[in-house]
């Protein structure tokens, strides 16, 4: 089977590098397959997942909060501001920063920063559906 290098970095570290078989990830302007040999490409990413599909069939699931996706013929970059892997996730504080914000985005009484609150909301969702998914990948 074909592999392409893949590597995820966030400002602080880099969190994968690896040989895989296709990438999934979020672009402004919809969800992208990257496969082996796909035309050379530079998009930004919304927050949300990175899904890596590796050589044994399994996947692994990335959060990152926005960024950039580079394509070169043999190597797939993500660099993002922050990078997680999906099971380094706090649940707990993904549900309670989403709850915030809605909460924020109902009360029109105090006067917020209206992109700001929509970004943590987004930020928030994206990283709960990453959990959701790598809860789902788990069961299987």
């Amino acid at each position: 089977m074909s592999t392409i290098k893949c590597d995820i970095v966030s400002a602080e570290k880099a969190i994968y590098s690896g040989e895989v078989t296709m990438v999934v990830a979020s672009g402004v302007a919809g969800e992208l397959g990257i496969a082996p040999r796909h035309a050379p490409l530079i998009t930004q990413l919304k927050p949300g997942q990175v899904r890596v599909h590796l050589e044994d069939g399994t996947e692994e699931d990335f959060y990152v909060s926005g960024g950039i996706l580079e394509v070169q013929p043999y190597l797939v970059s993500v660099l993002a501001d922050t990078a997680l892997r999906a099971d380094d996730i706090d649940e707990a504080a993904a549900i309670q920063a989403k709850e915030e914000a809605e909460a924020l985005l109902k009360d029109k009484s105090k006067r917020q920063d209206l992109a700001k609150v929509q970004a943590e909301l987004a930020k928030a969702v994206a990283q709960i559906q990453a959990i959701t998914r790598l809860k789902k990948n788990l069961k299987r």
